[in-house]
């Protein structure tokens, strides 16, 4: 088992017990999964990006990305149904925390000029979703083998249904939040 799991279950949930107030340990709010997603635009017109992202995409997350297909057929962007269009993952259970244990220890620290993610990506419903520029901050990519920096967005779903109890939740995980004074600038 993950040292993130053993940290939640001994440490982090009866600290969380506490501070919200929960009466039911059951109510306690915890990290249900992870979804990581690379939307690929440019993958119409040249598939072997698609390939590369997937490729790294799967050394990120430890397991095999699907490859997603486009809804609708749009004319403005020469998108037909059916096109490749983007690849995804879904993380649940130990390679759940084994992943955001990189990705708050590791990854997050080697972004260029980091100081702290933003506490305005909650989406109301205590899920938190943070957007990542460049795939090469994790480790596990091979800086050689990188064809083209890629992007990512990378979705926190919680049990949580306010958003303060799942920022509660995040941060004791170690997700390094900005503080309020920083904000503004």
């Amino acid at each position: 088992m993950a040292l993130l799991a053993e940290k939640y279950k001994k440490e982090i949930a009866p600290a969380l017990k506490d501070e919200l107030d929960i009466g039911n340990p059951m109510a306690v709010p915890k990290l249900s999964k992870v979804v990581i997603s690379m939307g690929l635009g440019r993958a119409i017109q040249e598939k072997k990006l698609l390939e590369s992202a997937s490729r790294d995409l799967g050394l990120i997350a430890g397991q095999k990305p699907v490859i997603c297909r486009a809804k609708k057929s749009v004319s403005n962007f020469k998108l037909r149904k059916g096109y490749d269009i983007g690849c995804m993952v879904t993380l649940r259970g130990r390679r759940m925390y084994e992943f955001v244990e990189r990705f708050v220890n590791v990854a997050v620290p080697r972004t260029r000029d980091f100081r702290g993610l933003s506490t305005t990506s909650f989406d109301g419903r205590g899920n938190y979703t943070v957007g990542i520029a460049d795939q090469t901050i994790f480790p596990e990519v091979d800086v050689d083998r990188v064809d083209f920096v890629q992007g990512m967005n990378i979705t926190f779903v919680t049990t949580a249904e306010k958003d303060t109890d799942a920022r509660a939740l995040l941060g004791k995980l170690g997700m390094p939040f900005r503080r309020k004074d920083s904000e503004d600038n």
